[in-house]
């Protein structure tokens, strides 16, 4: 149970740093206690039994619950305005736990054309060995995503900015089609995080979050999170976590996690700050042919950017003007901004969808989903604005 005193009509920074703990119930502890145990105990053989049925709720094997881990996954589905949550030991471990609890051999699944290169991977190739069907359409185009759903349509599923090219999707809208379709809607938020846009308020029924970015922040942990309806989180926890993924979050990584979610607020406000900038910077490069970010009046889908999310976010995808050689040698030449795969962290990242996270793309899927041989990500950073555009402007000057 949650034992603060914060309830979801408090603010997001305070819940993000309060919600579901109180520390007179921890002997006065601050910070949450880490409960490092695999198992729990019980008084007698009928406690337990009551437990293990459900009747009175309760921890038992951490690969299930765990005290830690619980507050993380109330604070979560609080920001999110949820009514459940479950943690996972990657952002993997949620996708594939969620969708393997509600798929059976001959359902389909309409995912977006453009996904992060393992969730791509896993619906493309996993999936289909066992019967689940799965189409990709451009959900950014309303009318493709109704022509693509069938009475078989279980899932419809997509991120918003979709990884790497930032295009969106217009979530009230899918997920109202979906539902018509009697299809559940899950969205991938990692790249917007809660406090950008918080998808069930626009008509998703379960949000999945790779907790390694923006949620953690730091670069020092890998975790999931799955976010929905009570009766929807208890079928992944019973089902998805326990019996087929066993993708348990650690409960030193729960405290991480909401180590981090204490400054998310603070952290995506200096990230969207940033990122505005270096992506004005860089659309008015001559070495720059376009710059994808939300945030600029050039962006084909700023009105649909400005209803559903609060700032627009620290990544930017750009296409440089230049053969693929040029821009591994402008990637290379950067000396701060680190060459790297994940986003979200105090630190700028950058890397090159085309050879590393959509690597399992063939050249023509590649080519289909707009991602290029001179298509850049950045995940931009905390650093000083001037000198994360200084790196990337002494890198341009060298192609």
């Amino acid at each position: 149970m949650d034992g603060s005193p914060f309830s979801n009509k408090t603010g997001f920074a305070t819940r993000a740093i309060h919600h579901g703990y109180a520390p007179k119930d921890a002997g006065g502890a601050l910070t949450p206690p880490v409960h490092m145990s695999s198992t729990f105990t019980f008084n007698t053989v009928e406690e337990a039994g009551a437990a293990f049925s459900g009747e009175h709720p309760a921890h038992f094997y951490s690969r299930i619950s765990n005290p830690t881990v619980e507050i993380l996954e109330q604070r979560m589905a609080s920001l999110e305005n949820g009514e459940a949550a479950v943690a996972f030991a990657s952002g993997m471990g949620a996708i594939t736990a969620v969708l393997w609890s509600f798929l059976a051999p001959g359902d389909e699944i309409l995912a977006d054309k453009t996904l992060y290169g393992c969730t791509y991977a896993f619906l493309k190739h996993g999936l289909a060995k066992f019967g689940v069907k799965v189409r990709f359409a451009d959900l950014s185009d309303v009318k493709a995503a109704a022509e693509a759903m069938t009475f078989k349509t279980k899932i419809v599923y997509f991120e918003s900015p979709a990884n790497p090219t930032m295009r969106l999707v217009d979530i009230a809208t899918v997920s109202a089609l979906a539902h018509t379709h009697g299809a559940k809607v899950i969205v991938d938020n990692t790249y917007a995080s809660p406090y950008l846009t918080r998808p069930l308020d626009l008509g998703a029924d379960i949000v999945v979050h790779s907790a390694t970015k923006y949620l953690g922040g730091h670069g020092d942990l890998i975790a999931g999170l799955a976010v929905g309806r009570h009766s929807d989180m208890h079928e992944v926890r019973v089902f998805g976590l326990k019996d087929m993924t066993g993708a348990a979050m650690s409960p030193f990584t729960a405290m991480l996690v909401m180590r981090g979610l204490k400054t998310l607020p603070l952290r995506m406000e200096r990230h969207s700050a940033n990122a505005m900038e270096i992506a004005q910077a860089l659309d008015s490069h001559p070495k720059v042919a376009t710059v994808f970010y939300p945030g600029l009046e050039s962006f084909p889908q700023k009105d649909l950017a400005a209803r559903q999310m609060r700032d627009f976010g620290g990544m930017i995808a750009f296409e440089l003007d230049c053969d693929a050689r040029a821009a591994m040698r402008f990637m290379n030449a950067l000396n701060m901004i680190a060459r790297a795969v994940s986003l979200g962290d105090a630190e700028s990242l950058i890397q090159h969808p085309a050879s590393m996270t959509h690597s399992t793309y063939t050249p023509e899927e590649r080519a289909a989903h707009g991602i290029s041989e001179s298509l850049i990500r950045l995940s931009v950073g905390l650093e000083d604005v001037e000198d994360i555009r200084a790196d990337l402007f002494q890198a341009l000057h060298q192609i």
